[in-house]
């Protein structure tokens, strides 16, 4: 059996002994499924995968979505968004900031993503890495007060990052074309969610992409926001995994958010992503 490290008291695993590139069996998949749930990301190290290997992973937890910017799609499986700031010919070959600020993934979507999975290519030396913070935990810590007022509320959704609408920022959510950006409306979705799987209840992207709540006016809407997004992004409730080549890492959308590394652009540093939607029946 593959070896299990965890990599804080709060969330994260470490994951060594499970070659990726060869399919899974049942028994791995349901193993790798319950480490996921139970620690919100895991590592898994020493990877080498091929586009075709890296989607045919992904497709394992459900359905992979592509990234609304097509811009960046990998061109040999449009699954695989270029996260890169590398530039050829004058022309960034990936998105070269992908959400600096805390939020999590589709949550501007109706179908919302069931876990995200990203493959360290070529990466710089630490520190390089994102930020998790667990959402289960934030709430659970909730007053009874607090979560009773916002149990039943629904929130507005839409693409961008409610604090940062300057085009110009580093962080901006990442700028769409005039195509792109039709393909994107408002959305509604619960302020607390039960995860899918585990019925744990969670903050649901209380930062980032929440940019009002139903029956509630705006300034009182984003005070309640914004005072729930301090607290569930304390120091308590996060860790930051720092990458290192062949690095494949998946997290759980329902339970966590997290916050990509505002990048040093003299340091080349290129990853692939495949966000994943969960399974029919979920």
């Amino acid at each position: 059996m593959p070896q299990l490290t965890p990599l804080s008291d709060v969330l994260g695993a470490r994951i060594q002994g499970l070659d990726l590139a060869q399919a899974l069996d049942t028994s791995q998949k349901q193993w790798l499924g319950d480490a996921l749930h139970r620690h919100g990301f895991i590592v898994l190290k020493n990877q080498s995968l091929t586009a075709a290997q890296m989607v045919n992973f992904a497709q394992q937890w459900g359905r992979p979505s592509p990234h609304v910017i097509d811009t960046f799609h990998h061109p040999e499986d449009a699954n695989i968004l270029l996260l890169s700031n590398v530039f050829k010919d004058g022309k960034p070959t990936g998105l070269v900031d992908a959400g600096t600020y805390f939020h999590t993934d589709y949550s501007y979507l109706d179908d919302v993503a069931r876990c995200t999975i990203l493959h360290a290519q070529d990466v710089p030396p630490a520190p390089n890495g994102t930020t998790f913070a667990n959402q289960a935990k934030a709430y659970a810590d909730l007053p009874s007060s607090t979560k009773e007022k916002i149990q039943n509320l629904v929130v507005k959704h839409h693409y961008g990052n409610r604090d940062d609408m300057d085009q110009q920022s580093r962080t901006v959510a990442s700028v769409l074309n005039p195509a792109q950006a039709k393909r994107v409306n408002w959305v509604r979705h619960p302020l607390v969610k039960k995860h899918p799987f585990t019925g744990q209840p969670a903050l649901y992207a209380v930062s980032g992409s929440s940019f009002g709540i139903e029956g509630m006016a705006d300034d009182a809407a984003l005070a309640l926001l914004r005072e729930l997004a301090a607290h569930a992004t304390q120091e308590a409730y996060c860790y930051t995994h720092h990458y290192e080549n062949g690095d494949v890492i998946v997290w759980d959308n329902a339970l966590l958010l997290h916050s990509a590394p505002l990048i040093d652009l003299t340091r080349p540093r290129s990853l692939w992503r495949v966000t994943v939607l969960y399974p029919s029946g979920h």
